[in-house]
């Protein structure tokens, strides 16, 4: 009798796992770090990382439909960071690295994006303003 009440105790605990991050209020992440310490806001994301290696990625949520400008600004003593604006379907819109730190895009409140950021050993701070 506990094993159903169990399955239906994790089927639960799951959808709404899964509503949260479809949503935009849970992260996803694979990393390896000293210290990693994400943030995310209202129109911005900010990390603050030691010797991260990994990925980090969450759905987007953008209020409005409109031609957005993202902002890198990527204040690393070693390392690197890339930040990658993804599709429904996760097919890349953007990319952003220290070298290519700003795009303008187009973005449709009916679309669902994500934001997958890409840490390689990296050690400093970063934000991303949109």
């Amino acid at each position: 009798m506990n094993i159903p009440f169990f399955i239906v105790l994790f089927a639960v605990v799951f959808a709404f796992i899964y509503i949260l991050y479809r949503q935009g209020f849970a992260v996803l992440r694979r990393t390896s770090a000293i210290v990693l310490v994400f943030r995310r806001g209202k129109n911005e994301d900010k990390a603050t990382l030691d010797s991260c290696t990994g990925w980090v990625k969450h759905a987007g949520r953008f209020r409005e439909s409109k031609t957005y400008e993202f902002l890198l600004d990527a204040q690393l003593s070693k390392g690197n960071v890339e930040v990658i604006l993804l599709d429904r379907k996760k097919q890349p819109l953007m990319k952003l690295n220290p070298q290519s730190p700003t795009c303008k895009i187009e973005l449709d409140i009916r679309n669902r994006y994500y934001l997958r950021w890409e840490f390689k050993d990296a050690t400093g701070k970063c934000e991303l303003r949109w």
